[in-house]
């Protein structure tokens, strides 16, 4: 058993998955449905981390019984500078705080403007076009992307699957793609509270793959905006990119944390799958985050 920064023994949780989605943003599963997923599961701690969205961090709460997993707020960030793109999770913050609700207000705006581009693009470069009512239904989403107007896409014919028509079609809009800047996002999450921590380190834009000087550059360049953390393990990482993301956090004295990338039906990963080993071979920066973000 740990000892905490007072000096009292901490009772760490074992089964965790710090990395999910629900409707608030791009997942399938409801904050209701996805409560009920993590105690399916087995889990003892969980965190939602909706894309530029802090909802669940409210409801979720509001949801949990005293049988349930425990919980802490997140959230991912879609951030890009001029050397790349990022998703920048934030942990353990404050949902009631101004900076990370102005962050979240900001991504919002930007997510709207690229949702009403792409079906201006698909109808002009494609001819595809929707009833209005569908329309004013995927723009009432909180956080329509890329998934909603594929999956709109199948149910109008113009596509056989999700991935087709983001492979074929929307990976194609021509349009200037604006971004919240990752130490916009890192500043929000540090000012309410909460701990940065990039999501799946050598996963960049695409299919773009991230190692060596190019992965730990990227994470000093971060680091000096504030980033205390680095996602290690991933449902998608090989070993040969788990072993260097940790590498890198314990050269740096990072914090690691592990994550899934659940979806629901939107993407095939099952809740829970992290790939964590056992606890007695948990790597020292994941004990750390967790007595950080649970002490708070």
């Amino acid at each position: 058993m740990r000892t905490g920064s007072k000096g009292e023994p901490m009772e760490l949780p074992k089964y965790l998955d710090l990395h999910m989605h629900t409707t608030a943003s791009d997942g399938t599963d409801t904050p209701e449905t996805i409560v009920s997923r993590a105690e399916e599961a087995g889990l003892e701690l969980f965190s939602v981390t909706d894309h530029d969205e802090i909802l669940c961090g409210t409801a979720v709460p509001a949801l949990l019984s005293p049988g349930s997993p425990r919980f802490i707020p997140g959230a991912e960030f879609s951030c890009r500078d001029e050397e790349g793109q990022y998703h920048i999770l934030g942990y353990g913050f404050d949902p009631e705080a101004q900076a990370i609700r102005d962050v979240v207000a900001h991504g919002h705006q930007l997510r709207m403007r690229k949702a009403a581009a792409r079906l201006d693009f698909i109808r002009m470069e494609f001819g595809f076009t929707f009833r209005g009512e569908d329309v004013r239904e995927l723009m009432g989403n909180r956080n329509p992307g890329k998934p909603h107007i594929a999956n709109l896409m199948v149910r109008y014919g113009y596509a056989d699957s999700k991935d087709e028509a983001i492979r074929l079609y929307l990976n194609k809009v021509d349009f200037k793609n604006e971004y919240i800047r990752p130490e916009e996002a890192i500043r929000g999450i540090l000012d309410s509270g909460g701990v940065p921590v990039l999501a799946h380190p050598p996963f960049g834009s695409g299919g773009e793959l991230i190692t060596g000087e190019a992965l730990d550059e990227r994470v000093r360049r971060l680091m000096a905006s504030g980033l205390e953390g680095v996602e290690a393990y991933y449902s998608a990482f090989s070993r040969k990119q788990r072993a260097e993301m940790l590498a890198v956090a314990d050269r740096y004295g990072l914090y690691v944390t592990a994550g899934s990338d659940y979806h629901g039906a939107n993407k095939k990963v099952a809740l829970g799958d992290t790939g964590l080993p056992d606890a007695a071979e948990w790597a020292d920066g994941l004990y750390r985050f967790l007595e950080r973000v649970l002490e708070a």
